[in-house]
């Protein structure tokens, strides 16, 4: 049973105090294992991947010891490199094939695969916002490489309940197992399921030695597709009151950090665009989420509009904003996010690409 997700900046910095990256290196993979639970403080821009490295490296660990979990950070860094320079809405390296509908499995929506451990998992997703990472793979092997679906509508429709929704990380990690980010598809059987979600089940349409797959027909009931219903619910406006003779920092959806900027004199709003979440909207339960963290931010001020409204209406000159690859028209001073290692820019066509261009420069940084 994974534990609730609190909000209050205090309990999350205990959080990451509270990581064995030793534990998590072996049990990672299973899911009831030793995983850190704070990629939705991370995806929400609350902590940040150096942060979290920075603060596990400071207890005295080498990084050969805990590769596996350094390397998870890294993949996180990885993917927004990659958002930086590819449209993520398009097949990033190969049209995805075969490909017959462009929607979803009513099955996969209403938990009802067959698979026990899928099953489970799409039902957690909806009651908590949390999925653990073999069961999203799982998910997308099935809703993909079995029904034949287009990858892009079901990985709005995961992203729209993940509380650590980051569009970069879930349009990837889909693609990668589509084929369309990889050289290959992504397949698992029954046996790598049971293994890794402690089911016992035999006989299934997953009940198949790997070479068997190619050539899969997929289930009756999987055929079946609909759209899923996704729309997002923003707050109501409220009225903003804006010193002029202030900075103003704009928070939003990917940036929660409330040590950006810190106590210094500013207005401090938080941005949600209409457009935005009508192009990737997100769950009641997410936008909950992201509004409790965002009271970590002292005084901050909810806005909603588009940034070009804001600052018309309020005569907004000097604006501050931490780039993202999804911030559409901001303008003003952009600053940097807390990159592992902000000189490895760029897109690499895979993560081994990336990572020899950060290992010998991680090493160092570290030994510090």
């Amino acid at each position: 049973m994974q534990p609730g997700f609190a909000t209050d900046y205090t309990t999350i910095l205990e959080r990451i105090d509270a990581i064995d990256p030793l534990k998590y290196g072996k049990t990672r993979n299973f899911v009831d294992g030793d995983v850190s639970y704070l990629s939705p403080y991370i995806s929400r821009g609350v902590i940040s991947t150096k942060q979290v490295l920075d603060h596990v490296m400071l207890k005295g660990y080498k990084i050969p010891q805990i590769e596996s979990f350094v390397k998870e950070l890294c993949w996180r860094d990885y993917f927004q490199r990659v958002g930086q320079v590819k449209n993520l809405n398009d097949d990033i390296k190969h049209p995805q094939e075969p490909v017959n509908n462009h929607s979803i499995s009513s099955a996969i929506l209403e938990a009802r695969t067959g698979i026990e451990g899928i099953d489970t998992a799409i039902r957690q997703l909806y009651a908590t916002g949390y999925m653990h990472n073999h069961c999203r793979m799982y998910t997308a092997s099935v809703v993909c490489n079995i029904a034949q679906s287009h990858w892009l509508h079901p990985a709005r429709w995961m992203y729209y309940h993940l509380l650590d929704g980051d569009w970069a990380s879930n349009a990837c990690s889909w693609q990668w197992v589509a084929g369309a980010n990889s050289s290959k598809k992504y397949f698992a059987n029954q046996e790598n399921v049971n293994k890794f979600t402690h089911t016992r089940q035999l006989t299934t349409f997953l009940d198949k030695a790997y070479e068997q797959f190619d050539a899969i027909d997929c289930p009756q009931h999987l055929t079946d597709t609909q759209t899923a219903s996704l729309q997002t619910i923003l707050p109501e406006a409220a009225s903003l009151q804006v010193d002029q003779d202030h900075p103003t920092f704009v928070y939003n959806y990917y940036n929660l950090d409330p040590v950006w900027h810190a106590g210094e004199e500013g207005n401090r709003i938080l941005l949600l665009e209409p457009e935005f979440f009508s192009n990737y909207p997100v769950s009641e339960r997410c936008m909950e989420f992201m509004l409790a963290l965002s009271k970590n931010i002292p005084n901050i001020q909810v806005f909603v509009g588009s940034f070009e409204q804001l600052c018309l209406q309020h005569n907004i000159k000097e604006i501050y904003y931490k780039e993202h690859p999804l911030n559409i028209g901001y303008k003003g001073q952009e600053d940097s996010r807390d990159w592992i290692l902000d000189k490895v820019t760029g897109y690499h066509p895979s993560f081994f690409a990336y990572w020899k261009k950060m290992e010998k420069p991680l090493y160092a940084q570290y030994r510090k």
